[in-house]
């Protein structure tokens, strides 16, 4: 689509929205900002802006502002059913994210990964198998590069692996990928999709444009997929950890086997990963598939995976103080990958959880502390709701804090030499930090301390 001389309005002045801009501004759009904060002023983003000064609203949306302008792009965190976006589909305007506008502007072949869990893990592993492979090699998304930060520096041999969350997924139109994966789909996120059916059609549409030639991958365990696999345009491509498949890449006896077209093969040993528990195991067939169709051949995909090392905040190890471990998994922001996170653990954990309320339930995450949780750390808005229902299952070493450093210096005190700290929230951090990077940073800062 011809942007120039089009009335964009850019909802929300983060990262994305910012973002947003600045791609539509190159495009020669006629843009103009907003922001539901009253008390946003232009000189507080002018700097992101050299050369232009551009209208600003704050607050309020009036049906006049609205009726100026032909496109709204949203940032992923404010939602479709926001009062202002409703105006604005009534008034005819095209509601697009920072996901749909980067994808209309950018050049080349896309891969693109969503999932409850493992995404970024497994785009991490993905961009780095790219960039050993084309000389042109995006990673960009959910991931914390804006997808319209780099789109116009795209080329036609351009490669790029795109994050992508759910509330991403709400507003696109056009973006086409041509892998595309789903990781596995766990509750999160109920507060604003409402339902699983809701939240699972979301991940879904990730491959909606896709023709019957392209791919899909898909992981086989799920509860979710295997059904919805059934609803693709394109071919699904499955990843099992627990069974054989007759097509597709899976574990069995210590090993990662590709089966296609009739042939079989085994690619690898786990031991040779640098990655650990059976969720990376997943995430790196997962990354093996996507790039195997984007064509990039086994011998560099295997190499990538052998040197590749887990991604900062995803059960990252800080340090060891007095024999005991401490890890990082504030990217853990939902009971499941927060699961995968006590399970990797190798010997008795003090858990450091709690946060902004997502509204999960926590009956299954405290199932899964099993013999290896043995003291639990809590703080954040959900404090009291994790530990009625930690009681309730009868877990009783509770200690409520009220700070992460409070946290970190308890979780200290509580474990002996041998055992482990493990930060891994199962909520998002919104309640108390700008974002899990911010948490699991001072998390390392306050580990490095002791």
């Amino acid at each position: 689509m011809e942007l120039k001389g089009k009335h964009i309005l850019v909802a929300g002045l983060g990262k994305s929205g910012i973002g947003a801009a600045k791609l539509l501004l190159k495009k020669g759009a006629e843009v103009t900002l907003y922001d539901g904060n009253e008390s946003m002023t232009y000189d507080r983003v002018k700097d992101h802006f050299p050369g232009y000064t551009l209208p600003l609203v704050a607050g309020e949306l009036t049906n006049e502002a609205i009726a100026s302008h032909e496109i709204l792009v949203l940032s992923p965190g404010i939602s479709v059913e926001a009062p202002f976006v409703e105006k604005a589909k009534a008034a005819g305007l095209l509601i697009w994210g920072e996901i749909e506008l980067a994808y209309v502007c950018s050049k080349g072949r896309l891969a693109a990964v969503t999932g409850t869990n493992g995404k970024t893990t497994t785009v991490s592993l993905i961009g780095e198998i790219f960039k050993n492979y084309f000389e042109s090699a995006f990673v960009v998304g959910n991931i914390g590069i804006p997808y319209t930060g780099v789109a116009d520096q795209m080329g036609e041999e351009s490669v790029t692996v795109a994050e992508i969350s759910s509330f991403q997924l709400e507003t696109i139109h056009e973006f086409h990928p041509e892998v595309s994966a789903v990781l596995n789909i766990t509750p999160d996120h109920l507060n604003r999709h409402h339902t699983m059916e809701n939240y699972a059609a979301c991940k879904m549409k990730i491959a909606m444009n896709q023709t019957y030639e392209e791919i899909c991958v898909l992981n086989h365990e799920d509860e979710y997929l295997p059904k919805l696999a059934k609803t693709l345009t394109c071919k699904p491509f499955f990843f099992s950890s627990k069974q054989v498949l007759e097509e597709g890449i899976y574990y069995q006896d210590g090993g990662i086997y590709l089966a296609v077209d009739g042939q079989r093969e085994r690619l690898m040993d786990v031991s040779q990963m640098q990655l650990v528990g059976m969720h990376n195991v997943e995430n790196v067939m997962a990354a093996i598939a996507v790039a195997y169709f984007m064509r990039v051949p086994m011998d560099v995909i295997l190499q990538t995976v052998y040197s590749f090392q887990a991604v900062e905040h995803r059960i990252e190890f800080v340090k060891e103080v007095n024999g005991v471990k401490y890890y990082n998994d504030s990217k853990g922001t939902n009971t499941d990958a927060s699961m995968k996170a006590i399970e990797a653990m190798p010997s008795k954990t003090v858990l450091i959880a709690g946060g902004y309320d997502k509204g999960s339930e926590y009956d299954e995450w405290v199932d899964a502390f099993k013999d290896t949780i043995k003291d639990l750390v809590l703080l954040g808005v959900t404090k009291d709701k994790i530990r009625a229902c930690a009681e309730k299952k009868g877990f009783h070493n509770i200690h409520v804090v009220e700070s992460l450093e409070e946290a970190v210096k308890l979780s200290s005190q509580l474990a002996k030499p041998g055992e482990n700290v493990l930060l891994s929230p199962a909520c998002a951090s919104w309640d108390m930090f700008q974002s899990y990077e911010q948490r699991g940073d001072l998390f390392k800062e306050y580990v490095r301390n002791l």
